[in-house]
């Protein structure tokens, strides 16, 4: 049988505390409460105990010289417990708290002639004073944990609330945002003792402040050595195309068009990196747009629309994440290539071997292909593409399609509703 599963509040740091806190209050307070209880209990007995056998002594003395007894005392007197009759009637002495007409009474009884000699004193004072402080270590004990657990609480959600603005920090710069700090002020004044808390969240600044310094670096070292390479490129580029022509030639040519895709799709990826990329949108449909990117990549790729219609996005960073898609399909999939348009959602499907698994849990890498069957690249194609996704505010997703081959996923923002589906034949 399945356990069931608690409340998610349940696994909160100030549920936990209070929690604690209340059960050390409840077993302090109880372990005092015993203590006080019981050390008053037996004062108050006592001092009723010496009231009854004082009273005792002196009806002893004068059931001893034939004198009448004090009031409150008697031989063999009515209420008398029976088990201290027993004892008085054996020889011995003893004291007894019990019930006299509703009354609470000490009792006091010692042996006469066989019979018991018998004192009583009032104990109802005595008992209100017992249950009077009872009742006020419990009430005292309850506002005693209310307080407790108000401070407390307190306290932890000031230390909960500081741990997550620094899981909200963290989440931040793993989105990205590496210009994301927790700026905990103990970590700016050297003045102030530091806790825990405080100390996480200096070396989460300190790492994201390392982190942001080395991507600016390999940032800039890309696009350094991006432009460098244009100037010598475009010498080689003139160069190439003034040689006899031949099979050398060709495989000349064809090297440095491959160098100068590199370099522009480094730039590229610079400049997403760097965040500096204008959007330009308006309104295009999406059916037509595939279309055209289709026949642009001069590739044999069918293209299915399901549903058509309007979406507001930046066409040429749409047209170049679809040719990517479009390419890599080519590339490192196999015939029948098909895109598949369904209102906002745009696939690319090939019917090869799929997506590898480093790609399909993190994503695409720089640099890293699997050739297959001498097809190489350099894997900077579907990087490109995510990046320009992001700029649009489109996802993007990459899967295998459960009979086989690679299938990609972008879908669009969601479009107005009141853009009216694209009529047939509009481009």
């Amino acid at each position: 049988m399945r356990r069931p599963r608690l409340p998610a509040w349940t696994a909160t740091l100030t549920w936990k505390s209070a929690c604690f806190i209340a059960v050390m209050c409840c077993a302090l307070a109880a372990v005092l409460g015993a203590l006080v209880h019981v050390e008053v209990t037996r004062q108050t007995v006592d001092t009723a105990r010496d009231k009854a056998l004082s009273k005792l002594t002196d009806a002893a003395r004068a059931y001893e010289a034939g004198e009448a007894l004090p009031p409150g005392s008697g031989i063999d007197p009515d209420g008398l417990p029976p088990s201290l009759r027993r004892l008085a009637v054996g020889g011995l002495r003893g004291t007894m708290v019990a019930d006299y007409q509703g009354i609470p009474t000490m009792w006091a009884a010692a042996p006469a002639d066989g019979r018991a000699l018998a004192a009583a004193v009032d104990y109802s004072q005595s008992a209100r004073t017992i249950s009077g402080l009872d009742n006020a270590i419990i009430g005292s004990a309850v506002l005693a944990i209310g307080g407790t657990l108000l401070v407390g609480a307190f306290a932890v959600t000031r230390v909960t609330r500081r741990l997550h603005l620094a899981a909200t920090v963290a989440r931040r710069i793993s989105q990205g945002d590496l210009d994301a700090r927790v700026a905990d002020p103990r970590t700016k004044d050297p003045s102030r003792h530091q806790d825990e808390v405080a100390t996480v969240a200096g070396a989460l600044d300190t790492m994201a402040s390392t982190l942001q310094a080395k991507l600016l670096i390999e940032q800039r070292f890309t696009a350094d050595v991006a432009h460098e390479l244009r100037t010598p490129l475009t010498g080689l580029t003139a160069a190439a195309e003034l040689l006899p022509e031949g099979r050398p030639t060709e495989l000349v040519r064809e090297r440095v068009r491959t160098m100068r895709q590199l370099t522009e799709d480094l730039l590229e990826i610079s400049r997403l990196d760097t965040g500096r990329e204008q959007i330009e949108t308006d309104l295009h449909p999406l059916g037509p747009l595939a279309e055209r990117t289709v026949r642009a990549s001069g590739t044999d790729t069918q293209v299915v629309v399901v549903r058509d219609l309007y979406v507001e996005t930046d066409r040429r960073r749409l047209e170049r994440v679809l040719g990517n898609l479009v390419g890599n399909a080519h590339q490192h999939g196999r015939t029948p290539v098909v895109v598949t348009v369904d209102g906002p959602v745009v696939t690319v499907r090939d019917h090869g071997d799929g997506y590898p698994d480093y790609l399909l849990a993190h994503g695409p890498q720089r640099f890293r292909t699997e050739p297959k069957a001498g097809v190489k690249g350099h894997g900077l194609g579907l990087t490109i593409a995510v990046g320009q996704a992001a700029a649009i505010g489109a996802g993007l997703a990459f899967r295998n399609a459960p009979d086989g081959g690679a299938l990609a996923v972008l879908t669009l923002p969601a479009p107005d509703p009141r853009d009216a589906p694209v009529p047939p034949g509009a481009d």
